[in-house]
């Protein structure tokens, strides 16, 4: 057990404190405290000692000093059963300190705050915090540290039970979750550092060491299946994004809503017009542009309604009445994602307790880094967020692409970087009638994208997230009547396909961009 006899306490996050602090007084514990914190115990009846004073040395630069002291860090850091080290404050007349209660600037919630400016970020980095608790967790076998406010009961708790003393378990916790408190903090402070002078200088590569921190939103009823485990985390200092989206109604997310979420509402953002997307098992299987979104929902939901049975449905415009009504009459669906709803949409949808209705207004694309875990490591790369140059789309067959067909051509590009490769998306005007996903051969994608358009396939055009190896896709899309294919091209097969293409009058237009999807 280790007897607190002094505490120093500078908190930037005051809940919590007075009645704390009220605590510590009862023990018998001697505060020492600075600015802000200082002043409200004082004004509260809470006797308490300047740091300044306890130091003999006064707060400089606006502040930025006023604990990096040595009679602030050796009374942390001295071994008390260290005859040298006792000696030694001894000679210098230096006092312990038995416990730190520290919570830090707040960067992450300056950051947030709009047209925030790079030297009021830069000035809420906390120094002499973090150097505090991370000397008080170092010995924590004698110091108890705290930066959570959380933890006030179970302290004030253990102080009343054991006369005025903590037990070894509890500050061994206390330490730890410092460290894990203050690699957060200063992981925040990278990533945005290195986010605000990257966007100053050209991009030059990924960072020999990476540290990324989330914080825990909710545990999840289960993964992927219900014998998986699970949790759902929020990026440090994120501000936007599908873990941003308000649920209005309906039942707990599931781990794999929200992977459906975010896939329908990042294809979702592709369009300008009124627009509806429906995804199912992290593919979409139906997508469509119209003057209305009504229209728009009605047109995807066509395109495969077996498989949007079940689905995740994105909307790029608010959610009114006449829309709700056609959502409502297609069936079962988990979860509708929009920005915003109408009053008289979401008095409609009351009925359906169990529908998942989430509200985002991120309609923007997020310029953010992608990645993907594999066993015992991380790989990392850039999101696909590299639009398509109209001007280097290339022709090479020897009929055209007329204005409505480039249009629909490009619509289906929009659609195929957002399916699981191998993918083949089939579209009339815009939209979907038949898409092919996942598939190990891309023959195989252009098979059951045309199954799955059926009579809609004769006049459609094709889009294929990756060239085309051999010949028999284009054979078998003009079996199917394919009118026109835009795809990446770069396979050796390229003037083969071409070929091929020419010989069955299917227009072909290379973009020199691949959209795997993995």
């Amino acid at each position: 057990m280790t007897k607190i006899r002094r505490a120093l306490i500078s908190v930037s996050d005051k809940a919590g404190i007075l009645d704390f602090a009220k605590e510590l007084k009862k023990s018998g514990v001697e505060i020492l405290s600075t600015g802000g914190t200082a002043k409200l115990l004082r004004e509260n009846n809470i006797p308490v000692q300047e740091v300044s004073d306890y130091t003999g040395f006064p707060e400089m630069l606006d502040g930025r000093v006023k604990t990096l002291h040595p009679k602030i860090h050796a009374g942390l850091l001295a071994l008390r059963e260290n005859n040298e080290h006792m000696e030694t404050l001894k000679k210098h007349a230096i006092g312990l300190i038995d416990m730190v209660v520290v919570n830090l600037y707040p960067f992450e919630k300056t950051t947030e705050k709009p047209g925030v400016s790079i030297l009021e970020v830069i000035e809420n980095i906390d120094i002499g915090g973090p150097s505090m608790l991370r000397s008080a967790a170092k010995n924590h076998q004698s110091v108890a540290a705290i930066c959570n406010p959380g933890r006030y009961p179970q302290v004030i708790e253990e102080l009343r039970v054991n006369n005025g003393a903590l037990s070894e378990a509890l500050m061994r916790e206390l330490g730890i979750e410092v460290f894990a408190h203050t690699s957060r903090y200063d992981a925040a402070i990278n990533s945005y550092l290195s986010s605000h002078f990257k966007g100053q200088k050209e991009f030059v590569g990924f960072p020999h060491d990476l540290t990324v921190s989330f914080e825990k939103i909710q545990e999840l009823r289960y993964g992927e299946n219900p014998h998986q485990k699970a949790a759902f985390y929020r990026e440090k200092g994120r501000t936007s994004g599908i873990i941003n989206a308000k649920q209005l109604q309906g039942k707990e997310l599931s781990f794999n809503n929200i992977l459906d979420l975010n896939s329908a509402f990042e294809l979702v953002k592709e369009f300008k017009n009124p627009a509806a997307v429906i995804v199912k098992h992290n593919n979409p299987c139906g997508a469509a542009e119209d003057k209305t979104l009504d229209k728009a929902y009605f047109e995807a939901w066509k395109c495969d309604k077996l498989s949007a049975f079940g689905g995740i449905v994105a909307l790029n415009r608010r959610m009114d009445l006449k829309t709700a009504s056609v959502v409502l009459k297609s069936g079962f669906l988990e979860c509708v994602i929009a920005p915003g709803f109408d009053k008289e949409a979401k008095a409609l949808f009351k009925e359906k307790k169990n529908l998942r209705l989430l509200e985002s207004y991120d309609l923007d694309p997020i310029k953010e880094t992608d990645f993907k875990r594999v066993s015992g490591g991380l790989l990392l790369q850039n999101k696909d967020l590299d639009i398509l140059n109209m001007n280097e789309l290339k022709v090479v067959t020897k009929k055209k692409p007329t204005k409505s067909e480039m249009a629909c051509l490009i619509f289906a590009w929009k659609v195929a970087k957002h399916v699981k490769s191998n993918a083949i998306i089939l579209c009339r005007g815009t939209k979907t009638v038949g898409i092919g996903a996942g598939q190990m051969s891309r023959v195989d994608s252009v098979f059951i994208s045309t199954r799955k358009a059926g009579k809609l396939a004769a006049g459609s055009v094709m889009a294929s997230d990756a060239f085309f190896p051999k010949e028999d896709a284009i054979q078998l899309a003009a079996k199917y009547k394919i009118k026109a294919i835009i795809q990446p091209g770069g396979s050796i097969a390229d003037e083969a396909i071409i070929k091929m293409a020419d010989k069955h009058k299917i227009v072909m237009v290379l973009t020199g961009m691949r959209h795997f999807k993995h």
